[in-house]
């Protein structure tokens, strides 16, 4: 492998026009597809198999034309002049505005005056418009209906706002990529100490970004994507484009300052570092696509579409970047800046340097950094322990925005959560009193007094029904055999006590069937949140053994060790349960949550366990790749294991410092964003990132490897023999090309630079 690697970057490096104008041409290709064929996204969530989406078809297959799942958006009205919205002037005008918004897809208009949803103040109020279609098929005309209404009630002296899922649609600042990109400039100009030099890695990930961005933009046109997924395919693309890269560029810099050619350098460092590079991408893309395992459609988009982004990387790292060495040519090493050091990131073997002094010190203290690195990583995933996970609602939406404007006025008028409304299907085709059913599930559901703020049954049932309310609910009854039953609850949508409330009321109606006949179900847009964030919980043990499954037998393949694979494994479960623990105590508990731009505890973003394992494990495997294979080369070369860690810990640490580094900074860039799913991912790697390279990579592992010496390297000799050799370590090609007498430098290969 490391032989056509090898021919790869030294065909890629000569034939440098060729190479940079396919790209490009791919570049332009997708932008122009981009501007042309591009869709809106869509951030609804369903499943199939699931109770809240049962009770939607049961409501779509009896009274067709109807959209339980529509989208649906909140007008709410306030008044500051001391007057009241029931005022005849300020009717008038909430009247007035309400009729703007009427477009051929709004299904109904559900005034304040009509519904009651007026505050006791009589100074806030709001209406409900439900849509026939869900938010990523409306149009603009729709839109511009809605804000329509706005400007003429804000015109008569009301403040509106616009609330609701209709017209939300989570969007990532292109401050996140632009701050990703400065700190990962500053990064590779302390790596490399050369203007040029930094610059390659930025020019190759920025390219590959746009490629994959336009191209999943231009699939918006034709399927349903979530706003998520390009926001975490630009971060995935931007921080792996940027490392692989980096670990290229670092080792064609090493091979240049040894005195080769320069095409035989780039063919080198391709076939060498193009090898961790290639393995460590396919355990990433294997980490994202076994996502669709879940067989959760959103989940499995992000991850595809994550996986596409790597592979993009790796492809560009592997071919565009020795293209634009050869572009580059002596200036690629050169070019260096006044105040910084022209630097070799791989280090002269004869220099001591820090990484060299931090592995030395972790070998002499191995047992205390193992014990005290463990004992740090329990307490900081102690907060895993009380994670609650939920779908983000409005009440984390950015301060002073109308979304939030609208959930805050709303919740403090009307109860948090008049924000969710429960509602209770009773199917009633199976039973042989219709009404009495309604009414019994009615009572139950009055009968709950922990966190219910109201029960609106159906018109017709209750002993306060008049006898033609109770004949006109008892004919609809025999026309669809379905009613509907409204609970408002204390709690919002997405908190805790929302969800116990969800479990006492399916658990209270659980024995209907076999009193009446009939059954409930618990439906409407926060149980769905409930329900999707509970299979998602189901689905994890499964996703976890199959994606650790695969990259274990992949890494058996690069490293020929059985305890080197274990060891990647455990050290990743370390890095995830210290992510999750930080998240946890700054979204769910506050704890500094100012300072990425937050100001309100929200639960975990109920895809963030899944997402977080499958993002994390693969780019903990890169480091582990990087870092442990530069180990395995000194090893293979006859170096002695113990010594093997200190000389590939040496070589490798400053690059897999500045590849951390930058992605820590791209990660974190996006955590300062507006959107909540998108804070959460960007601060979760983050975090995951610092742990697994500083703690778990150079600090746990060089001191578990230095315990255990010679047989961290242990193989069955059967299994030695029937596993092909990939020569991760570029050992055979060494061999063909024939190894240089003397690698170290001197004054007439420098001089060649």
């Amino acid at each position: 492998m490391a032989w056509h690697l090898f021919r790869l970057g030294r065909w890629s490096f000569r034939h440098k026009k060729t190479v940079v104008g396919l790209w490009l041409a791919l570049l332009v290709l997708g932008g122009v597809g981009a501007s042309t064929l591009s869709g809106k996204t869509d951030d609804n969530f369903s499943l199939s198999g699931m109770e809240s989406t049962e009770a939607f078809s049961l409501i779509k297959d009896r009274t067709p034309g109807s959209s339980p799942d529509g989208a649906s958006a909140q007008l709410v009205f306030k008044t500051d002049d001391g007057s009241t919205l029931t005022s005849a002037a300020n009717k008038r005008a909430v009247t007035a505005a309400l009729k703007e918004v009427k477009t051929k897809h709004v299904a109904s208009i559900t005034s304040p005056y009509d519904a009651g949803t007026i505050s006791k103040s009589g100074t806030v109020g709001y209406a409900t418009i439900s849509y026939t279609k869900q938010s990523v098929d409306l149009t603009d005309a729709d839109e511009k209906a809605a804000e329509a209404a706005k400007k003429s009630a804000t015109k008569a002296g009301i403040e509106t706002v616009i609330g609701g899922d209709a017209f939300s649609e989570a969007s990532t600042s292109s401050s996140a990529e632009a701050i990703g990109v400065a700190i990962a400039l500053v990064v590779l100009l302390i790596t490399f100490g050369s203007l040029v030099a930094a610059g390659m890695p930025l020019i190759t990930a920025i390219i590959g970004v746009g490629i994959g961005i336009t191209g999943i933009t231009t699939l918006t046109g034709f399927v349903s994507l979530s706003s998520t997924t390009p926001a975490l395919g630009s971060m995935l693309g931007l921080a792996v484009g940027i490392d692989y890269a980096l670990f290229i560029m670092s080792r064609y810099r090493h091979e240049v300052t040894l005195g080769r050619p320069r095409d035989e350098a780039a063919g080198r460092a391709v076939g060498t570092a193009g090898s961790a590079v290639v393995f460590a991408g396919l355990t990433v893309v294997i980490a994202l696509a076994g996502l669709s395992v879940c067989g959760i459609s959103f989940l499995t988009q992000m991850g595809l579409a994550g996986a596409c982004m790597v592979a993009i990387a790796v492809l560009i790292a592997l071919t565009l970047l020795p293209a634009l060495l050869g572009v580059a040519g002596r200036r690629a090493t050169s070019g260096r800046i006044r105040f910084l050091r022209d630097r070799d990131p791989e280090g002269d073997p004869s220099v001591r340097t820090n990484g060299r002094r931090w592995v030395e010190l972790v070998s002499r203290f191995k047992v205390p950094a193992l014990v005290g690195g463990v004992l740090l990583a329990v307490v900081v995933s102690i907060p895993v322990t009380k994670m609650e996970l939920a779908i983000p609602d409005d009440a984390t939406a950015p301060s002073g925005s109308d979304a939030r404007v609208a959930y805050d006025l709303i919740a403090d008028n009307f109860g948090a959560g008049a924000n969710g409304p429960l509602v209770v299907v009773v199917d009633t085709a199976d039973s042989s009193d219709a009404l009495g059913a309604v009414n019994s599930v009615v009572s139950d559901l009055e009968a709950i007094t922990d966190d219910v703020v109201s029960v609106v049954p159906p018109t017709g049932s209750g002993a306060d029904a008049t006898a033609a309310e109770k004949k006109a609910l008892t004919k609809q009854l025999a026309s669809v055999s379905y009613a509907t039953i409204t609970v408002i609850p204390t709690s919002g949508p997405a908190d805790s006590a929302t969800k116990e409330l969800v479990k006492t009321i399916r658990a209270d109606l659980s024995d209907l069937p076999e009193q009446d006949g009939a059954r409930a179900l618990v439906t409407g847009q926060t149980a769905v949140g409930i329900d999707i964030s509970q299979k998602l919980n189901d689905v994890f043990p499964l996703y976890l053994v199959v994606v650790v499954g695969l990259a274990f037998i992949l890494l058996v393949l690069v490293f020929r060790s059985i305890l080197v694979p274990l060891k990647a494994a455990v050290g990743f479960l370390i890095s995830v349960c210290v992510s999750l623990g930080a998240t946890v105590a700054v979204f769910q508990w506050g704890w500094l949550n100012g300072l990425i731009g937050l100001d309100v505890k929200t639960p975990v973003v109920f895809i963030l366990p899944l997402l977080l394992t499958g993002v994390l494990f693969g780019l903990a495997m890169d480091y582990e790749v990087f870092l442990v294979s530069r180990m395995r080369e000194a090893y293979v070369h006859g170096t002695p294991a113990k010594e093997a860690v200190k000389e590939g810990f040496a070589h490798s640490a400053r690059v897999v410092t500045a590849a951390a580094a930058i992605m820590t900074g791209v990660f974190a860039g996006f955590a300062l964003g507006d959107a909540v799913m998108i804070k959460t991912i960007g601060f979760a790697l983050a975090v995951g990132v610092l742990a697994d390279a500083f703690l778990v990579r150079m600090t746990l592992v060089p001191a578990l490897m230095s315990i255990v010496g010679e047989r961290i390297w242990w193989l069955p000799r059967w299994l030695d023999r029937i596993m092909p050799n990939l020569d991760i370590e570029g050992e055979a090609l060494a061999r063909r090309l024939g190894r240089d007498q003397d690698d170290e430098p001197t004054p007439e290969k420098v001089e060649q630079r």
